[in-house]
Order: structure tokens, then C-alpha cells, then sequence
């Protein structure tokens, strides 16, 4: 049961984290995505994700939550998909689709133990291996993978724990 409510955490957080994420729909597909993980769904929590995501004077198409409504005022263009309530059309498919790809994964690879404490790193593998995921050549995938790694300072192992410490086994 426990690991079925993390799950139920995780699964609110990535959606919302995707519905502002920019999705770029190339001709056969989704093309480069971004998340990141917000308090909530307010103006206040939503609007500096989005400013750190997309670039100013594009078109940002969302549904019509309040969360949302200052866009226009920021300098993006918003397109409303619906503003009725109504149970129907996906409004927004590639959003849908890269949030249940995101789910799955987390419970491929994790095998239920995903915990919210860990969850930004989680977002950021998932959207390294999304984006690269057509990539032709293995080792340019290989040096940017290095390339992050040192333009990125290092993580303390107490930060990757969560502040517990590792406890060694004695060896005889």
C-alpha cells in the first residue's frame, strides 16, 4: 500500500510538472521536452516554471485552469485547447503521452520504490534519455552525457541519501 500512495504522489507531481513542460511537435512526433516539479498548480508556483522553460513570445497551448491566466501578461501567447469541462477529447495527446511514458518508466525502472525526495532527479533522467532517445551516434550521446557531468557541480552522497548515512558492513 505504501508504495501505491508514493506512486499516487509521483503521478500528480509529473503531470503537472509536464502540462507547462514545451513539447515541440515535429512532423512524425513529439520532439524536445522539459519538466520540472511545481508546489502546486497556482499562478504563483506555475509561472517562474514556465518562464524557466520556454522562451518568451511563444505559444504556450494549455487548458483553461486558472493557473494559467497571467500568461498573456508574461509576454507568451496562450492558446486555450477547450475551456468547457466536458468529458471527451484529449486535449492535450503529446502531454498525455509523455506523462504515462514518464509513469511507466518510473515503474519499470524503479520498481515501486520512488521516492518523492529524489523525485527532480528523476525528471532530469528521464528527460536526458526522452530527448536523446532518437540520437544516431551512441558515443556523442556518450559525450554529452560527460559534458554534463562536469559543467555540473558534484552531489555530497548525504544529499543522494537524503541526510542518512550508510552503514557499513564489517568484513572478517
Amino acid at each position: 500500500m505504501l508504495a501505491r500512495d508514493k506512486l499516487s504522489l509521483v503521478r500528480v507531481i509529473c503531470c503537472r510538472a509536464f502540462d507547462f513542460g514545451k513539447a515541440q511537435q515535429a512532423a512524425k512526433g513529439i520532439g524536445r521536452i522539459r519538466l520540472t516539479r511545481v508546489a502546486d498548480a497556482s499562478a504563483s508556483s506555475l509561472e517562474p516554471a514556465i518562464a524557466a522553460a520556454i522562451e518568451l513570445g511563444s505559444q504556450v497551448r494549455t487548458d483553461d485552469w486558472r493557473g494559467y491566466s497571467g500568461l498573456d501578461r508574461l509576454g507568451y501567447r496562450r492558446q486555450i485547447a477547450r475551456s468547457s469541462a466536458e468529458v471527451g477529447e484529449n486535449l492535450l495527446p503529446l502531454a498525455n503521452r509523455v506523462a504515462s511514458l514518464l509513469k511507466r518508466w518510473l515503474l519499470g525502472t524503479h520498481q515501486g520504490a520512488v521516492s518523492a525526495a529524489h523525485l527532480d532527479y528523476y525528471l532530469d533522467e528521464y528527460t536526458f534519455r526522452f530527448n536523446r532517445r532518437t540520437s544516431g551516434s551512441r558515443g556523442l550521446l556518450f559525450l554529452r552525457l560527460m559534458q554534463q557531468a562536469v559543467d555540473l557541480n558534484p552531489v555530497p552522497s548525504k544529499e543522494l541519501l537524503g541526510g542518512r548515512r550508510i552503514q557499513m558492513i564489517p568484513t572478517d
